[in-house]
């Protein structure tokens, strides 16, 4: 990798002073699961990396106004440890437990996770976030793209939202805040994701001297949650889709729903055609059905992902009846669900 300054400062506001204003000049290190690859493949290449490791207040997960807050420096297999998370998220538990590896759950954190770079071959190759050949055509429409966007592609981007526990907070109605140089603010995490048009633009809605402290949940307390994902192997490995559910009921009746796709769309995909579906309803095998074939009811595959329609699909479906307390087929690599 191209030498760079290391910086470690001590506190957040020490932080803020050494990251550059214009990305790619320097980069926050967190558990360095993401970035450390991307700048041994030079497709990150930053004069200054700015060690977050040592802030205070950021490893942290505490009660709050009967929600949780979790600290961006708190690792996965803590979260998925956590007793206050399994005992009234277990969803988000259980999602956070199937993510990567056991090796990388004890480095990756929370934060980092949510700021990670998309895994396009294209962008991970160095063509960039929106790759285009001279001419100014997309690589990827007439190019290898059968893990790309089936949503949220109507152009230029077609690369698919990278975290996998994303989905899921987002089900829960979760919130993030940054700081910055005028203050911290605080976002719902839905509207953290970006889907960017040019070069110049990032998937997340993060200026380059800005950072990432923590994430807030609100209380769970009634509802309904699930998740399920589609892979290709049980193992490690990334998945083809996945659907996050959070249902808010009325005996067997749906209230509300937050239904949210991953690896289908530039951000996690929230569906309101599916939540549509089935309020006021109860959920079996019909109306989860209903709910499924409406989430993907706009989806535009490109030449090599049609797949992926049917996938996400039965992704919805199935998190629906996990969530119901429902059972499905036993065909797929990872499911997580449960009352909170």
């Amino acid at each position: 990798m191209n030498r760079f300054e290391y910086a470690s400062p001590s506190s957040v506001q020490q932080a803020l002073g050494l990251l550059s204003a214009t990305w790619g000049d320097s980069e926050i290190l967190a558990g360095g699961t993401d970035l450390l690859g991307r700048m041994k493949d030079y497709v990150s290449t930053p004069k200054r990396v700015v060690s977050i490791k040592n802030l205070p207040g950021l490893h942290a997960i505490s009660r709050e106004n009967g929600g949780i807050r979790i600290g961006a420096l708190v690792t996965l297999d803590r979260i998925a440890d956590a007793p206050d998370i399994r005992d009234n998220y277990p969803a988000l538990a259980q999602t956070v437990a199937e993510a990567a590896s056991p090796q990388i759950r004890n480095m990756a954190t929370i934060g980092g996770n949510l700021c990670q770079r998309p895994r396009c071959w294209y962008y991970r190759r160095g063509m960039g976030l929106l790759p285009k050949t001279p001419e100014g055509k997309s690589l990827i429409i007439e190019g290898e793209n059968r893990y790309h966007a089936i949503l949220g592609n109507d152009g230029p981007a077609y690369f698919v939202s990278p975290s996998t526990i994303a989905p899921m907070l987002i089900a829960y109605n979760a919130r993030i805040r940054i700081s910055g140089s005028d203050g911290p603010r605080e976002i719902a995490l839905e509207k953290f994701f970006r889907i960017p048009q040019s070069e110049n633009e990032r998937e997340h809605d993060l200026k380059a001297n800005e950072i990432v402290t923590d994430i807030f949940i609100p209380s769970a307390k009634e509802v309904r949650a699930a998740n399920y994902e589609v892979r290709q192997k049980a193992a490690f490995d990334w998945p083809l889709t996945t659907a996050s559910v959070v249902l808010q009921m009325s005996g067997n009746t749906v209230q509300s729903a937050r239904i949210v796709m991953g690896a289908v769309a530039p951000v996690p995909w929230m569906s309101e055609e599916a939540a549509q579906a089935i309020a006021g309803k109860s959920i079996d095998e019909q109306t989860a059905s209903v709910a499924g074939v409406a989430a993907v009811s706009r989806a535009h595959p490109l030449r090599k992902n049609g797949y992926k329609v049917k996938l996400a699909s039965v992704a919805v479906k199935r998190a629906l009846l996990i969530a119901a307390g429902q059972s499905v087929p036993d065909v797929h690599a990872g499911k997580s669900g449960g009352a909170s």
